[in-house]
């Protein structure tokens, strides 16, 4: 099942569109809040974007380059200024199709599908995880974090997949190096040790202190919630 995020501030309209959606077997949320989409995008992560180009606070090109800046995912938008100018404007944002409002229903969704299958019946589902501002784009392993990107090996990619998937939870070292054994044909203590402090030292680097703590006798933990300095041990 394939979910669908519609932005779109017309309720009548975007009612209309998940009503149609839901009838295809589509999981489909509304977005709510128009000042933080790319925060409605993170919690979702919806495989394919309805974006309308007028929206309150910030228009769909900004939220399609915010959008493109952690994901690759399909965004349509769907607009009345459908005039060549905002045609271009929104292929030149990121858009991957603009279907001019008023259309049929059938039309969205035959688009719809047919994107659908031309993005994901070769290239899979790609996840996005998120904590304190950083993406984890699992597509191509690198994290964005404040408009900047990192990339990392394939250790420190697995642990940081591992820790964000249990976001909340303490992973125990055990966990992790299965994990990491894998791709690996061994793993130590010292290999996870390693890695983790280089892993940490990047995120350091990036702004992003303390964003994994150490839970000693237990293992490793990413808290829903910033820990306060203290509540934490290195290592």
């Amino acid at each position: 099942m394939y979910r669908i995020l519609i932005v779109e501030d017309d309720r009548t309209i975007g009612a209309a569109i998940e009503q149609q959606l839901c009838t295809w077997g589509f999981e489909v949320r509304c977005a709510q809040d128009f000042r933080n989409i790319l925060g409605e995008f993170t919690v979702f992560s919806p495989q394919l974007v309805l974006l309308d180009i007028s929206l309150p606070f910030f228009n769909g090109y900004h939220w399609c380059s915010e959008i493109r800046k952690v994901s690759k995912v399909p965004i349509v938008f769907i607009s009345s200024a459908s005039d060549n100018m905002n045609i271009v404007m929104a292929m030149n944002m990121g858009g991957d199709d603009f279907i001019a409002k008023p259309f049929e229903l059938s039309v969205l969704i035959a688009k719809i599908q047919a994107i659908l299958r031309r993005t994901y019946d070769f290239a899979g589902e790609v996840r996005m995880l998120s904590h304190r501002e950083a993406f984890l784009n699992t597509a191509d392993a690198t994290l964005m974090y404040r408009g900047e990107r990192m990339d990392l090996t394939k250790n420190e990619y697995r642990m940081l997949l591992t820790l964000m998937e249990e976001k909340g939870r303490v992973v125990s070292r055990e966990t992790l190096m299965q994990r990491l054994w894998e791709t690996d044909s061994f793993v130590d203590e010292n290999t996870l040790t390693v890695n983790m402090t280089r892993l940490r030292k990047k995120l350091d680097g990036a702004g992003l202190r303390d964003f994994i703590v150490t839970k000693k006798g237990m293992g490793y933990l990413i808290p829903e919630t910033e820990e306060q300095p203290g509540q934490g041990i290195s290592g």
